[in-house]
């Protein structure tokens, strides 16, 4: 019995520690650094499953990068479970560094990208194409926008 609950106590501790972080604390200097960087990475081609600035990304390669190098915050591997991480903000709450949903593949939180303000984001679109910014307020992403997330206290 003893020996089982070690086990236990074991794979619950494991499990915890592997979980992705589901707020940090940054500040707005560091928020503002990891726009930087991300808007650094600007024509690092498109690259199915990419998330090397060497060889190239997919959207949530792109800002799982980003997140990593900035600020050492692993975040989950798709757009999808990367959704589900820190809290729902809405379109007027946006601030640089916070996540951006969209709806491209005719599936909800398809695509990610990091907000930088002034009705900005920065994203690895597709085959292609390579990182670039964007306005939030063109039709296509307006009429594709899926939610905003906040990974920040």
């Amino acid at each position: 019995m003893k020996r089982l609950s070690l086990w236990l106590l074991l794979l619950l501790l494991s499990a915890c520690a592997s979980s992705p972080v589901r707020q940090y604390d940054a500040s707005e200097d560091q928020m503002n650094d990891l726009v930087m960087y991300a808007v650094g990475l600007a024509d690092t081609p498109y690259r199915y499953g990419g998330n090397s600035a060497n060889s190239g990304f997919d959207c949530s390669g792109f800002v799982g990068h980003v997140y990593r190098h900035s600020l050492g915050v692993n975040l989950p591997r798709t757009s999808r479970d990367i959704s589900r991480v820190g809290k729902p903000i809405g379109k007027h709450e946006l601030q640089p560094g916070d996540l951006v949903f969209f709806n491209t593949q005719r599936a909800s939180f398809s695509h990610v990208g990091i907000y930088i303000g002034e009705g900005k984001f920065v994203h690895s679109p597709r085959t292609g194409q390579s990182v670039r910014t964007e306005d939030m307020q063109m039709k296509y992403w307006v009429a594709r926008f899926d939610g905003a997330r906040r990974l920040r206290r």
